[in-house]
């Protein structure tokens, strides 16, 4: 064979194997921990899984495949549950209520559950078909009020019934079958009216059983009360007794000490008629004794009592002295304090009176100085005066404009714009302008004609009023314009 041939059938050996190591790593199957596989080929039946003798993994060959093809059914080695939810039922007494019941169950022969079922959802079916069966007899057999009272009981009957059923699927039972619920059926009240029942007899019995502690608690405080009773009238009955003994020996006391009073009194009476006797005689010689004593303590006293006012007479002489001294230093002292407040008072009220007078002067001093430093403020002062002299000659000049012969000839603009040009005469703008329009009329000869006329005039220092007459020739308008230049 050629170079050529040889590699080509080594591409194909090899193109074979990478095939088959493709679809071996394809078809492979590892069984979950909690899951077992139950293969079927054409001959035999093997679980898959974990601590099954033929391993946990295994090649998937499709069906199709002669020889090599299997079929694979799948079920959980871990616990699963069936309920019934919403599941109506009757009791012995055909009552109908609804329930809603849980059961655990395990898978425990795999392989007979391969062969009573396909799958584990069909498994789940029949599981939950048998078990309604169950329920349903068990709960027909049974009052309703057992039903509700004895649930593990009838627990414990559902998962006996069931287990010897399911154990043909190769299923088991975890535990007791839970009732989770039981309730009435639609449009049913039984549930209901068997609590009420049975709230009402808890009711009764509580009441029968507060009653009855209300009963006891009275029987002992009415024991209480009598004993209590019983217990004073003896403790009253012995302090009587305790209190005529106790009399009964006062008595007898009182009269054995009235007899030994009067035997004491007749000893003492006795003994006082002694002692009077000796009492008289201690007596004069007392009065003796005392009269000597007596007259030795007025001798002394008038001794002393002449020395004392000889004392008395030399200290009231020393305190007159000391006291006129004290006076006049006393109204030496005031004297002086008054006149120094005097001369204070009038120092103060001299003070004040100057700061009164002053007051004013400093004002005026003050905003004179912030006036002749202050060029605005003055420039406002005097604005303000031109401003009320412009208005005074510009309201006299209108009363006199009423009755004035005047002729406005306007050059330009309308009436108001005219008799407005003619205030501005009146105006530092105004006298600026009519001091032009003087130099204009000193170039032609009329104007220089009226101008010699005004001369004369203004030489004499006439007024406002006649230099307005001049011009205008009605005195009536002199007249105004002459007061209105006064002010």
């Amino acid at each position: 064979m050629s170079i050529l041939q040889l590699s080509l059938i080594a591409a194909v050996v090899a193109a074979m194997l990478l095939l088959v190591f493709v679809i071996a790593i394809t078809l492979r199957r590892v069984v979950p921990t909690n899951m077992v596989h139950i293969v079927q080929t054409s001959h035999s039946s093997t679980p898959y899984g974990r601590g099954k003798p033929a391993g946990n993994a295994y090649y998937a060959w499709p069906s199709w495949l002669p020889k090599l093809g299997i079929t694979v059914t799948e079920f959980p080695e871990s616990i699963f549950q069936v309920a019934l939810n919403d599941y109506e039922a009757y009791d012995k007494e055909r009552l109908p209520f609804v329930i809603d019941a849980v059961a655990f169950f395990r898978v425990d022969n795999a392989e007979t559950a391969a062969q009573r079922v396909a799958t584990f959802d069909a498994l789940h079916t029949d599981l939950k078909a048998v078990l309604q069966g169950a329920v349903r007899r068990v709960l027909a057999t049974n009052a309703l009020e057992d039903i509700m009272q004895s649930r593990a009981e009838l627990g414990a009957q559902f998962t006996m019934e069931v287990k010897e059923q399911i154990s043909q699927w190769g299923v088991l039972p975890v535990k007791t079958i839970e009732f989770m619920d039981l309730r009435d059926a639609h449009g049913s009240t039984v549930i209901n009216n068997v609590m009420a029942k049975e709230k009402s007899r808890i009711e009764m019995e509580s009441r029968v059983k507060v009653a009855e502690n209300q009963r006891q608690a009275e029987l002992a405080e009415i024991d209480a009360t009598r004993t209590v009773e019983v217990q004073r009238q003896d403790a009253a009955q012995q302090v009587g007794l305790r209190t005529a003994e106790k009399e009964k020996q006062v008595g007898i006391a009182n009269e054995q000490a009235q007899q030994e009073i009067k035997a004491a009194a007749k000893m003492t009476t006795e003994r006082d008629m002694d002692v009077k006797k000796v009492q008289q005689v201690r007596g004069a010689e007392i009065a003796r004794d005392v009269a000597a004593v007596r007259a030795e303590q007025e001798k002394q006293v008038a001794v002393v009592n002449a020395d004392a006012q000889k004392q008395v007479q030399v200290i009231n002489a020393d305190a007159q002295k000391q006291a006129i001294t004290t006076k006049a230093e006393g109204d030496l002292a005031a004297a002086l304090k008054e006149a120094d407040g005097i001369r204070a008072r009038g120092e103060a009220s001299a003070a004040a009176e100057q700061a009164m007078l002053m007051a004013p002067v400093t004002t005026q001093i003050q905003l004179a100085k912030e006036i002749g430093a202050n060029a605005g403020y003055q420039q406002y002062l005097i604005t303000i005066k031109q401003v009320e002299v412009g208005r005074d000659v510009g309201l006299e000049m209108a009363k006199a404009m009423q009755h004035a012969d005047l002729k406005v000839i306007a050059n330009a603009g309308d009436m108001q714009q005219g008799v407005a040009r003619l205030g501005d005469l009146f105006t530092p703008a105004g006298g600026t302008k009519l001091t032009g329009m003087l130099a204009a009329l000193s170039q032609t000869a009329e104007g220089k004609q009226l101008l010699d006329q005004l001369a004369p005039l203004l030489a004499q220092g006439a007024t406002t009023g006649a230099l307005v007459g001049a011009v205008t020739g009605n005195p009536t308008a002199a007249a105004v314009a002459g007061e209105a230049g006064r002010k």
